[in-house]
């Protein structure tokens, strides 16, 4: 898979607050969401919809787009209920209540990096779907070991968040506040809803970190829809400063081109 993907260590719907999140013990690359066969279908096969979703937007991204989901290795299912990307993973499309179940389907079946990237753009994936159908997405990225190897769930103070729909209240540096509620949650990764992050409804965040003791890293996706620039910014500075205080040596904040 691209970098993005593969450096990951990596809703609730309003109606359904916990529907589309893994219960303990349940598969994490398999998500409910409450959208028709269709519109999954379009997401995964329409360029300028997948960036509204895989990844977060980078210089690479549209060329990490074409290499996964539309080179020559990738097959389409003749019903449009499967799709295997470049590297052999399936995505699976099913009916379900009030909705489908999209599953990924890894060739590699023990947990890595990559499986932790999928379960990221997944709940991305999920959270376009429900939230945001049409909307463009400006992120912000980092990743980092920390200086003291602590989680950056811990470095949040979220470790008690743990059920889908459930409310939260955190604060980052500069008194920006984050209130919303949980969208998933796994053994790696966080996913919340934020408040103020979109001009109507929310926007997303989702904190994970390496599955390896080994490597202790961790990296934020920030998701945000229809901002204006000054709010865009302040959420940003935010994130980049919680990022220089508790990632020194990792690179600075990526984020989306603003006009």
């Amino acid at each position: 898979m691209s970098d993005s993907a593969g450096s990951l260590t990596q809703s609730s719907t309003e109606q359904h607050p916990g529907s589309g999140a893994p219960a303990a013990g349940a598969n994490p690359l398999s998500v409910h969401i409450n959208a028709d066969g269709r519109q999954v279908w379009l997401m995964l096969r329409e360029p300028r919809l997948l960036r509204q979703w895989h990844g977060w937007d980078a210089d690479t991204l549209d060329e990490e787009i074409r290499s996964i989901y539309f080179a020559p290795s990738v097959v389409e299912g003749p019903d449009h209920t499967s799709l295997t990307v470049d590297g052999g993973d399936t995505f699976r499309i099913k009916p379900a209540r009030d909705g489908v179940e999209v599953t990924i389907e890894r060739v590699e079946a023990e947990p890595d990096e990559i499986t932790e990237g999928w379960i990221t753009f997944l709940q991305q994936l999920r959270f376009a779907l429900e939230r945001h159908p049409s909307g463009t997405r400006r992120t912000a990225f980092f990743s980092g070991e920390p200086a003291d190897g602590e989680s950056i769930i811990e470095k949040l103070n979220a470790e008690q968040l743990q059920q889908p729909g459930d409310s939260y209240s955190l604060n980052l540096p500069n008194s920006h506040e984050l209130t919303g509620s949980v969208w998933f949650r796994t053994d790696h990764q966080l996913g919340l809803t934020v408040s103020g992050y979109a001009d109507h409804g929310e926007g997303l965040v989702i904190v994970a970190d390496a599955p390896s003791l080994e490597r202790r890293s961790s990296l934020a996706v920030i998701s945000t829809y229809g901002l204006g620039a000054h709010a865009l910014h302040s959420a940003w500075e935010s994130w980049d400063s919680f990022r220089q205080q508790h990632y020194p040596s990792s690179g600075p904040l990526e984020t989306s081109k603003v006009d």
